[in-house]
């Protein structure tokens, strides 16, 4: 397959700047019945959030239900990140997988696809030491060819967390290491990541703002996809130094975040907002990720028309 120009390639040739910071949603990725990607409406989710003002996408994540993907699952969804999301935005592509045979194969694809960056969770499920993950990131980074690496520091799925000191020891050893996505309870440790130079994503669409006080470059998470228009109108409002905006914007995630949890299943969820939103059907969770029950539905579609989330403004 013939390598596809990154969206930084292309901005450059463009004089467009584009920065790994700011908003980033975690999109849900949408599947049809068969198990097929539904291209269309992935990228229709992707042109919606663009029209918002969103920075790139954190495609694939645990809300984008890449860990349970096949590899043709994945490689379809890191196609159409490459060419939907073009010199627009920035595509982060997570590749973590069971196997480092499997990750390998999703940073290969990343990079042929024409993806600007790839993601990875720590080897789950076997467990092993600091070298352990070390030596899968270096293959995982190997294969992507020069890609920047973000890590996945999600420890209450992975069981392993990125600490400080292993995140040293992972830059000191893996090419490419450029930041990280910090999910980890310990949310003081993205100030500590910061200090050492790194992109820091803070992964809690709860506290967008505090974290960007505490050196953030921005927010990764689900929430984000649903109402892309209020995080990116309080990442602009941190930018130009209006703090009370900004405030008043950050006193308004709660509405939207507890929508996204409803019933533990923020794919689910996502899936069925961006539904209704876009008149595209995103189809159901691949399990065994959570999916919703008709009367849950109901009630999911009714809090979320209360947030203002079926309805861009």
């Amino acid at each position: 397959m013939a390598t596809i120009a990154t969206a930084a390639e292309r901005a450059r040739e463009s004089g467009k700047t584009l920065e790994f910071k700011g908003v980033f949603p975690a999109n849900p990725t949408p599947v049809r019945a068969d198990g097929r990607i539904n291209e269309e409406a992935l990228r229709a989710i992707f042109e919606d959030n663009l029209s918002h003002g969103v920075g790139g996408f954190w495609v694939a994540g645990s809300t984008g239900e890449g860990p349970v993907m096949s590899e043709q699952q994945r490689e379809t969804t890191a196609r159409v990140a490459g060419e939907t999301i073009s010199g627009r935005g920035l595509s982060i592509m997570h590749v973590g997988a069971i196997s480092t045979e499997s990750a390998v194969k999703g940073a290969k694809a990343a990079k042929d696809s024409g993806c600007d960056a790839i993601c990875c969770v720590p080897p789950f499920f076997f467990r092993g030491g600091d070298q352990m993950t070390i030596d899968h990131y270096k293959r995982v980074a190997d294969a992507a060819d020069g890609l920047p690496f973000f890590v996945y520091n999600l420890p209450q799925l992975t069981q392993v967390e990125t600490t400080p000191p292993l995140m040293e020891k992972i830059v000191a050893s893996v090419p490419n290491v450029v930041g990280l996505k910090h999910s980890a309870p310990n949310f003081g440790d993205i100030r500590i990541f910061a200090n050492m130079g790194l992109k820091c994503f803070s992964g809690s669409g709860t506290l967008p703002l505090p974290a960007l006080t505490m050196g953030a470059v921005g927010t990764v998470d689900a929430p984000l996809s649903v109402a892309p228009w209020h995080y990116t109108e309080l990442f602009d409002a941190w930018e130009r130094g209006d703090i009370e905006n900004a405030q008043r914007l950050q006193d308004g995630v709660v509405k939207i975040v507890n929508v996204v949890r409803m019933f533990g299943a923020p794919a689910a969820v996502t899936k069925l907002i961006l539904s209704e939103r876009l008149g595209m059907d995103c189809g159901r969770p691949i399990p065994p990720v959570s999916d919703l029950t008709d009367e849950q539905r109901t009630i999911v579609l009714a809090a979320a028309r209360d947030a203002g989330l079926l309805q861009a403004p």
